[in-house]
């Protein structure tokens, strides 16, 4: 009776999931503020915008392009924000859309893989006993929805990783044109033209859209850096909308804030080389372990036997 319970509430809930998704949300000022901020905050280079318009959608790929455009429709309709993930995505430069019709379609293939290996077992004569199944079955729903987040972070952090390091770059050439004798914010603009790597152009565009829409240099970097949750870049911000142009006073604190960031990156290398040592470390002692309990297992066995 309670397994029957538990698949009676799993069908409903898929149902009401099911009718939900093809109900068009109605709009609200919430959703129309995600809109423009996804908008504002999205970053596609020329040659990605080229692949995908050449690129021909098929079935799969087209049903999660309308699944994920009513998920995020819907999630923007009641106000869910889904920060860490968004400022993920955007360091990444995927689409919000995208990445929650993977979550499901994960789930669901969860779901149908599941219940197909529970009924191999019960085919074998492994029957799970009571509620086994549907318990088993939720935990992997539950483990396949948030996989593609760790993945998504795991690589999130190595871009910001490198954004920290292109940000340092970037203060030394910032240094370099005001010693030519630019001001602040053209020295902003004329650094970050040097150079095609993703960060640089995420920051060069950041500084023209500054242009278009009227806010200063700094706020731009102060919005990028909260759009990809760069704190070193927001920092910037602050100290440079502090200093304004104060010429030789700015230089040194960007000259500064520069070297800070290498020793920063430094202490990270060190400190992951060090546990990659430790672990190897261990790996060792495991291995000598083993093969000590290897030769000494047969004089062992021999003597208990006797």
């Amino acid at each position: 009776m309670t397994g029957a319970f538990i698949a009676g509430g799993l069908f409903g809930a898929g149902l009401y999931l099911l009718i939900r998704m093809f109900i068009r949300p109605r709009a609200n000022v919430l959703s129309t503020i995600a809109r423009i901020d996804a908008g504002r905050s999205g970053y596609v280079s020329a040659a990605t915008a080229s692949a995908a318009g050449e690129r021909v959608l098929g079935g799969v790929d087209r049903a999660r392009e309308t699944l994920g455009q009513r998920l995020e429709a819907e999630a923007n309709a009641r106000g869910w924000t889904f920060g860490r993930l968004r400022r993920d995505l955007a360091v990444m430069n995927q689409p919000f859309a995208a990445m929650l019709a993977t979550k499901v379609f994960f789930a669901l293939g969860a779901l149908i893989f599941i219940p197909f290996i529970l009924f191999l077992f019960a085919m074998l004569g492994f029957t799970p006993p009571g509620a086994t199944p549907a318990v088993v079955t939720l935990a992997a729903m539950t483990f396949a929805f948030f996989l593609p987040d760790l993945a998504l972070r795991q690589e999130a952090e190595a871009r910001r990783r490198d954004f920290r390091h292109v940000v340092g770059s970037f203060l030394d050439l910032v240094a370099m044109n005001l010693a030519g004798g630019r001001g602040l914010p053209e020295a902003l603009m004329t650094a970050s033209t040097i150079g095609d790597h993703w960060a640089m152009a995420r920051i060069r565009q950041a500084l023209a859209n500054a242009r278009l829409i009227g806010i200063t240099p700094w706020d731009a970097m102060a919005r990028l850096g909260e759009d990809l949750g760069v704190e070193e870049l927001r920092d910037l911000a602050s100290a440079l909308a502090l200093a304004g142009d104060e010429g030789a006073k700015i230089r040194a604190s960007l000259l500064a804030r520069a070297a800070s960031l290498r020793r920063k990156e430094l202490a990270d290398v060190e400190g992951k080389a060090g546990e990659r040592s430790q672990s190897m470390l261990v790996a060792q002692l495991v291995m000598c372990a083993a093969f000590m309990l290897f030769l000494g297992y047969p004089a062992g066995a021999a003597i208990l036997g006797s």
